[in-house]
C-alpha cells in the first residue's frame, strides 16, 4: 500500500504531498491523519523552516472522499463528528503551526480541498490549477473553514456567489480575487515553488512565526486589541538573536544571515 502522504525535506523546506492521485487526492481518514501527524512533527523540528502542501498527479485535493461518508439508509451521516476528527484538526494544525505554510495548488482544489489551499499563509498556483466550492452541488454547506476564509479574501457577496453556484475559479480569477499570490507555468511549477519556499526559509523564522501569530489573532481583533498584541509580540521578536543579527547587518552594511545562530 502506498503512503497517503509523501514527505521531502530540502534546504529547510518540508514538502508534504497528498498521495492519492487516482482520486485527485480526495481525502480519506488515513491521509488526513497522516497530514496532522506530519505537521505536529514539523512544528518541533528545528530543521524545518517552511512547509509546502501539495498534491500528487493532476489534483491538489478534490475534497472529502464521499465514498467513505455515505450514511446508511434512514441513518444520515453525522458530518459534525466526521469534521471534528478529520478536516478540522488539520485546518487548526496549519493555522497554528509555527512555520509558514505554502499551499502549492498544482491542480483542482475542490470542496474541503479548497479550504486546505486557502488556510495556508501563502497560496501559489499552477497555470493548470482551479478551485471550486462544490458543496452546493451535493446539497451541503461549505465547511473546513471556507465560510470563515473566503469572505475575508473576496468579500461576503462574492463568496456567497462562488458557493451558491459552485463556480470554478481559474488561475487568472484567483490572482485577481486575491485567492493566490502567484501563478506559475505548470511545467515549471515544482521548481518555482521550491525556489519561492527557499527564499522564505532564508528569512528570520522567529519573526515570521510571531508575524503569523499576530495576523491570525488580529483577524478578529479590534484595533485596540491588535495594538496590544503587536506590542506584546514585538517584545519577543526584539529579544531574539535574529533581531540582533538584523541590526548588526544593517550597521555593517552587509546581508543578514538568518539561517545559522551565531
Amino acid at each position: 500500500m502506498s503512503q497517503p502522504v509523501l514527505s521531502k525535506l530540502q534546504s529547510g523546506v518540508l514538502t508534504l504531498t497528498m498521495n492519492r492521485p487516482d482520486t485527485l487526492n480526495s481525502a480519506d481518514d488515513a491521509m488526513l491523519s497522516a497530514l496532522v501527524s506530519a505537521l505536529e512533527e514539523a512544528g518541533s523540528a528545528p530543521e524545518v523552516r517552511v512547509v509546502v502542501l501539495t498534491g500528487a498527479g493532476r489534483g491538489f485535493c478534490a475534497g472529502a472522499d464521499l465514498s467513505m461518508m455515505a450514511g446508511n439508509a434512514g441513518s444520515p451521516t453525522r458530518f459534525s463528528e466526521h469534521l471534528e476528527h478529520t478536516f478540522n484538526p488539520l485546518i487548526r494544525a496549519i493555522a497554528e503551526l509555527p512555520q509558514p505554510v505554502i499551499s502549492a495548488v498544482n491542480g483542482v482544489a475542490a470542496g474541503a480541498g479548497a479550504s486546505l489551499a486557502l488556510i495556508c499563509d501563502i497560496r501559489l498556483w499552477s497555470s493548470a490549477a482551479s478551485a471550486v466550492q462544490v458543496f452546493s452541488n451535493i446539497g451541503l454547506i461549505p465547511d473546513a473553514g471556507s465560510t470563515w476564509l473566503l469572505p475575508r479574501l473576496v468579500g461576503y457577496a462574492r463568496a456567497f456567489e462562488l458557493m451558491a453556484f459552485a463556480e470554478r475559479v481559474t488561475p487568472e480569477d484567483a490572482l485577481r480575487l486575491g485567492l493566490c499570490e502567484h501563478v506559475y507555468a505548470a511545467e515549471q511549477f515544482a521548481a518555482q515553488v521550491q525556489g519561492y519556499a527557499e527564499r522564505l526559509a532564508a528569512r528570520p523564522l522567529s519573526a515570521l512565526t510571531l508575524t503569523k501569530q499576530a495576523l491570525r489573532l488580529n483577524l478578529s481583533a479590534t484595533l485596540h486589541e491588535a495594538l496590544h498584541t503587536e506590542a506584546r509580540l514585538q517584545d519577543a521578536a526584539g529579544a531574539s538573536w535574529e533581531h540582533q543579527e538584523g541590526v548588526a547587518a544593517f550597521l555593517e552594511k552587509r546581508k543578514p544571515n538568518f539561517l545559522k545562530q551565531p
